[in-house]
């Protein structure tokens, strides 16, 4: 595969590739890291990269496992789940604050749910992958993909409702 034909193959999912990096780990830093290590093992195995029948699935793939490996690793002790994706235009400064307060508090509750419910919720409601490329990414029949994102969002709304109800802080 030739260099152009690689960029053309996979720079248009290049971003989601770091979103879903900077949603496992802590920082923008870390995810352009991350971001760039898979780049790189695509590129050195560009020639074996058009076997995959789908290559942004099998990068998602390789981003996913990558990240986890780090949260894993002994000098990940200070990463977490961070999320910044959240943009609305040019609202008052009231909404924003309360935009923000919102996103921080769903980024909490996130923090707050088992692994598989997080990915699927980051793959699903930030990255709109549908059910049956998260069953493939993640390993799980479409079922339980809609299953667990049920589940985590049940989790989200209930604790936001709770945290609006009682106003705590």
């Amino acid at each position: 595969m030739t260099q152009s034909e690689f960029l053309n193959v996979v720079m248009p999912f290049k971003d989601k590739l770091y979103r879903l990096a900077k949603r496992l780990l802590v920082s923008s830093e870390e995810a352009e890291d991350a971001t760039q290590e898979i780049l790189m093992k695509l590129w050195s195995n560009s020639k074996s990269i058009g076997k995959y029948r789908n290559v942004e699935a099998f990068a998602m793939t390789m981003t996913k496992n990558f990240c986890l490996d780090r949260l894993k690793s002994k000098q990940s002790s200070n990463l977490k789940l961070v999320h910044s994706n959240y943009d609305d235009g040019n609202p008052s400064l009231q909404k924003q604050v309360e935009a923000r307060d919102s996103v921080s508090w769903v980024e909490k509750i996130m923090e707050e749910l088992p692994e598989q419910q997080k990915m699927v919720l980051q793959l699903r409601d930030v990255e709109e992958y549908d059910y049956d490329e998260i069953a493939e990414l993640l390993e799980m029949k479409p079922t339980a993909v809609r299953v667990t994102l049920s589940r985590a969002r049940k989790t989200v709304r209930e604790k936001l409702l709770e945290k609006h109800r009682y106003g705590i802080g």
